[in-house]
C-alpha cells in the first residue's frame, strides 16, 4: 500500500510517498481503507522532532475516515463494509497517512450517512480534544463564560461550537481577518490578539489554552475565583502554572487527548445534526502531504487541512 513516511526529522521535504506492507488487524482491531485523514498541529510538530514518537521511519496521522476492510478476532462492533471514523489512539497508535490503517475497534464509530469522508476525517482528534477539555475536564455549564484561544484553529473552532452547545457565552481570540468565520460558528465576542489584550475581557469561568507559555499564565488572571483553565499546549506548560493558579484560587490542568468511543459518539451525533461543523481550509491528495505540512507550518490555517486517499 501507499503511505507517507519520513526517515528523518525536519522540514516538509523529509516526507515521501512509499510502498509498505498492508497491515493485518489483530484481536479487537479493524483494518480500515482510509478515504480521508485530517492533519493536526501535532503532525507537523512530530515531523520536526521526536516528541512522543522517538522512532523512524515514521508514518504520521491520527485522524481517519474510511471503510472497514477486515476485522480481527473478537470484533463485534464493526463489520467489513461499514463506514467509520475516529482517532487512532494518541500518541502511539499513529499511521493514518496511508491507504490502510489498523485501529482498535472501539476507537472508531459509524460515520453519519449525511457526512462525507472529508468532513468526518477532519473532526476526530481536534473535536475529541475540545470535548475532553470543555466537557470532561472543565464541565462547562449553561450561562458560563468561556475563553477559547486560537479560536480559528483546528481545536479552537470546534471548541467554540462545543462550548455553545453547552450553553456558554464564548469569547475567542484570533486575528481580525478570522473574526467573521469564528462568529459564524457561534462566538459571542472576539479579541484580536495582535492589537488587543485578552486580559481586558470581563472575567470568565473557563479558559481553553491552546498556546501555552505566557498566554497560559496570563489567562489565569482572567478567571473568576474557582475558574478552570485547561491547557493542551503540553510542550510549553509553564513550570509554575499550577502554583500560580493555586495562589489565585483557580485551577489549571494539562490535557492530552485520548481515544474515547463515548466522546466520538457524542461528536458523531452533533455532526449528524449539523450542530458541529469542521471548517476545512484545504483538501489535498495523499501524495501532497508535504504541501499540507507546509500550510500547517505557517501557523495560519483556519480549521483543518485534510488528505484524501483514492
Amino acid at each position: 500500500m501507499k503511505a507517507i513516511s519520513q526517515n528523518s526529522y525536519g522540514t516538509p521535504e523529509v516526507l515521501a510517498e512509499i510502498e509498505v506492507e498492508r497491515p493485518v488487524p489483530g484481536p479487537s482491531e479493524v483494518l480500515v481503507r482510509v478515504r480521508a485523514a485530517g492533519m493536526n498541529p501535532t503532525d507537523w510538530k512530530h515531523r520536526q522532532f521526536p516528541g512522543f514518537l522517538d522512532r523512524l521511519p515514521l508514518v504520521l496521522g491520527w485522524d481517519l475516515s474510511g471503510t472497514v476492510e477486515a476485522v480481527g478476532t473478537g470484533v463485534t462492533l464493526h463489520a467489513p463494509g461499514d463506514e467509520v471514523f475516529g482517532m487512532l489512539p494518541y500518541p502511539y497508535g499513529v499511521g493514518s497517512f496511508a491507504e490502510y490503517a489498523v485501529a482498535p475497534a472501539r476507537a472508531l464509530v459509524r460515520k453519519p450517512a449525511a457526512l462525507d469522508h472529508v468532513q468526518a476525517g477532519a473532526a476526530p482528534l481536534a473535536a475529541l480534544t475540545a470535548w475532553q477539555a470543555l466537557v470532561d475536564a472543565a464541565d462547562v455549564r449553561p450561562g458560563e463564560r468561556v475563553l477559547v484561544h486560537a479560536a480559528a484553529g483546528g481545536v479552537g473552532h470546534l471548541a467554540v461550537q462545543i462550548a455553545k452547545e453547552r450553553g456558554a457565552y464564548v469569547i475567542g481570540t484570533a486575528s481580525a481577518a478570522k473574526h467573521e468565520v469564528v462568529r459564524g460558528l457561534g462566538a459571542d465576542e472576539m479579541v484580536d490578539y495582535r492589537t488587543e489584550d485578552f486580559t481586558a475581557v470581563d472575567k470568565v469561568d473557563v479558559v481553553l489554552d491552546t498556546i501555552g507559555g505566557d498566554t497560559a499564565l496570563r489567562s489565569l488572571e482572567v478567571l473568576k475565583p474557582g475558574g478552570r483553565l485547561v491547557t493542551i499546549a503540553l510542550m510549553d506548560v509553564p513550570g509554575n502554572l499550577a502554583e500560580r493558579a493555586a495562589e489565585l484560587g483557580v485551577s489549571a490542568v494539562p490535557l492530552l487527548v485520548e481515544a474515547d468511543q463515548q466522546g466520538m459518539r457524542e461528536i458523531a451525533g452533533l455532526l449528524a445534526a449539523g450542530r458541529l461543523r469542521p471548517v476545512v481550509e484545504a483538501v489535498l491528495p495523499l501524495a501532497d502531504a508535504a504541501k499540507g505540512h507546509a500550510l500547517g507550518d505557517t501557523g495560519r490555517v483556519t480549521g483543518k487541512v485534510v488528505l484524501t486517499v483514492e
